[in-house]
């Protein structure tokens, strides 16, 4: 079996997606207000995205619901 390193720009990819995964995952610190509302939900509000939403059926069977 072959051993292969991550290259530079890989090694900096990964250090990063840890690095945002450790910023919207931990703890808020004590005593800080905490924001019901979530950067993943927040960002789907302003795009007026929801939970369920009409979509054109390809085949023509008119709209269905998409959940």
């Amino acid at each position: 079996m072959a051993e292969k390193t991550a290259s530079g720009d890989e090694a900096a990819a990964i250090a990063a997606a840890i690095a945002r995964f450790e910023a919207e995952f931990t703890a808020a610190p004590a005593g800080a207000s905490v924001d019901p509302v979530g950067p993943w939900q927040r960002q789907a509000l302003l795009e007026g995205v929801g939970a369920k939403q009409t979509i054109q059926d390809p085949q023509g069977g008119g709209a269905r619901w998409q959940s």
